[in-house]
């Protein structure tokens, strides 16, 4: 169902882009909104991964640097049968994380420091479990594509509020008041199109991370640790570059709690809420791997529940 929702809900923001740059432009300027369109992406598409991973100035890590990081990935990635994925860490004490890429071949996974820092091992798998689901249903490049239109969407929008509607359209079609009312409300409706799809790939991806780990309550308590890290602590970063703000697990700008329309990320209660229920699901009563996970005792990190060191 998430998946025919997402679908649904980029169709709605393609054709928004086509009737904004047909009131703009009739259908001339349909056509250069599409070519506009299928430039950026095409671009967003080979780049968009080094443009995020430049912008939270992360730093690619590997076995000798951060081991146990490393190792931790590696056995979630074999776990969700994906190739494994470059490794970031994030120099920021906000506990936060996000996956970029094109497709599975080409991803990358980042964790801050302050994740790594302040979660159990336990968590940090629930977290990262989530990443790689984000990348195993390509997420990743998904929401690229949403930004991408959305932000061309806006683009259109200012062209029209400068340069006016199409007067041959005008005179028989939307009319002057339906064009001005089509440049200003489409962005704004970009916008909420593309938050709903960015919630809906979490709930998707919480589900899918829960599975991978084994043990849904490991990212549920970690979930509860970032929110509530996230209203103390600001993500500099992230405030540097908003447009970043819906790839990462938990919304690093504001910690808003409600579930509305103008929230880049689901309510982190409604989401633990989620979890809670597929751990009786999958009959996981406690914080310990379940035995079928196939992980043993407290999972592939031991008995304790110490965080790090991560390297």
């Amino acid at each position: 169902m998430n998946f025919l929702r997402t679908a649904i809900l980029l169709a709605g923001l393609t054709g928004l882009f086509m009737a904004v740059g047909f009131a703009i432009g009739g259908q001339n300027g349909m056509i250069i909104a599409l070519l506009v369109a299928a430039g950026m992406n095409f671009f967003a598409y080979w780049n968009a991964d080094r443009m995020v991973l430049a912008m939270t100035n992360a730093q690619e890590v590997d076995e000798t640097t951060a081991p146990e990081f490393v190792g931790l990935v590696r056995e979630l990635a074999q776990r969700a049968g994906l190739p494994m994925p470059r490794v970031y860490i994030i120099d920021e004490d906000q506990p936060n994380a996000f996956a970029t890429g094109r497709n599975p071949e080409n991803a990358a996974v980042a964790a801050s420091t302050g994740l790594l820092r302040t979660l159990t091992r336990e968590e940090v798998a629930g977290v990262m479990a989530h990443e790689l689901a984000h990348i195993r249903n390509r997420d990743t490049l998904t929401m690229t594509i949403t930004a991408t239109i959305a932000g061309a969407i806006s683009m259109l929008g200012q062209f029209g509020m400068v340069f006016g509607g199409n007067r041959d359209n005008n005179s028989g079609g939307l009319g002057v008041v339906g064009t001005l009312a089509m440049i200003v409300l489409a962005p704004l409706a970009a916008m909420l199109v593309q938050l709903a799809i960015s919630r809906t790939r979490e709930y998707a991806a919480d589900r899918m991370g829960a599975q991978i780990c084994g043990n849904p309550l490991w990212l549920a308590s970690a979930l509860e640790k970032i929110s509530s890290a996230a209203h103390v602590i600001e993500n500099q970063t992230a405030e540097a570059n908003p447009a970043t703000a819906h790839l990462f697990i938990v919304n690093p700008l504001s910690g808003a709690r409600m579930d509305n329309l103008f929230s880049t990320h689901p309510a982190t209660e409604n989401r633990i809420a989620a979890l809670q229920a597929l751990a009786q699901e999958m009959g996981v009563y406690g914080y310990g791997a379940p035995r079928a996970a196939g992980w043993g005792g407290a999972g592939p990190w031991g008995a304790g529940r110490r965080p790090g060191p991560w390297g």
